[in-house]
């Protein structure tokens, strides 16, 4: 499956939502299963709406990591984004 590129919109796919109790107890759930989703996977994927591009994802991450290497997060999200489209979770 391809990588996002910078003007993707990634979106939870077809048949998958938020669910769970409280802010910490918020999981995806999707037709196979569940999974909890924390910290940095949670940021992106809270920014997973359809209407954010890849880029903006990024950048934000970028904006707020600023001791990480830019690239290094483009490539950790992409490569979490890709993961989840694997898993029928994320399309972009």
């Amino acid at each position: 499956m391809p990588r996002p590129v910078d003007d993707s919109q990634p979106r939870l796919a077809a048949g998958c939502r938020w669910g769970g109790g409280g802010d910490e107890g918020k999981m995806i759930l999707f037709p196979e299963g569940a999974i909890r989703v924390q910290g940095t996977g949670r940021k992106i994927l809270d920014r997973c709406d359809g209407q954010n591009t890849f880029r903006e994802i990024v950048q934000e991450l970028q904006a707020h990591y600023t001791a990480s290497e830019p690239a290094q997060i483009r490539d950790e999200v992409a490569t979490f984004l890709e993961q989840l489209q694997q898993k029928r979770i994320v399309d972009f």
